[in-house]
């Protein structure tokens, strides 16, 4: 079984997924929760008004509805963004293999105290009123071990949800901050040229 970036004995079976396949919609039973072996998954909750709601993109490598261990039901959709694998670990199993080896348990919390940290970094980004700032801080965050690069695995408008703005706000920052030469922009990737 492999939790992140922590390798176990092999747990749990792969499901193929079309590009807007759903895994699971809100509501279902909460039966497993899941690792993406390959392609990107997003979480859209979707409110009273039925206005949906980017919760998170899980990419390669990312487990995704942990609280499906202690719920009854998803409190989300979980759709395919582009052709993708996960691996499905279904609850009752993974919970057996938590009271049967603690070390695996250990590995776990280690994962979800990990994703906690870049949960609050997400909710941090997303209190920054100004787009420009929010848009900076975000790459900052992002960046790759040079602390400039930021790849893009996905399009703009996937990057405008994940930070919680409208595409188009998105866009007017990105050009003003490449007009600027705060940044420079490629197909694939935003660089950090200078600091704020």
């Amino acid at each position: 079984m492999n939790l992140g970036t922590y390798t176990f004995q092999p747990l749990g079976k792969s499901r193929e997924l079309t590009a807007g396949e759903y895994l699971f919609r809100q509501g279902n039973k909460a039966s497993a929760i899941f690792e993406v072996e390959r392609g990107r998954l997003r979480l859209i909750r979707n409110t009273i008004d039925s206005h949906p709601v980017v919760l998170h993109t899980a990419r390669q490598g990312e487990l995704f509805a942990e609280a499906a261990l202690f719920a009854g039901t998803y409190h989300c959709d979980a759709i395919a963004v582009i052709a993708s694998r996960v691996r499905i670990y279904p609850k009752r199993e993974l919970l057996a293999a938590f009271r049967s080896d603690s070390a695996i348990g250990e590995r776990f919390m280690a994962v979800l105290a990990h994703q906690i940290h870049a949960l609050r970094a997400r909710l941090e980004i997303r209190n920054i009123r100004s787009a420009r700032e929010r848009v900076l801080h975000h790459l900052a965050l992002v960046a790759c071990k040079d602390g400039r690069t930021v790849r893009l695995d996905g399009t703009l408008m996937d990057l405008a949800a994940e930070i919680g703005l409208t595409h188009e706000a998105l866009y007017r920052a990105l050009a003003d901050l490449e007009k600027r030469g705060v940044i420079a922009r490629t197909r694939s990737a935003i660089v950090l040229r200078m600091a704020r």
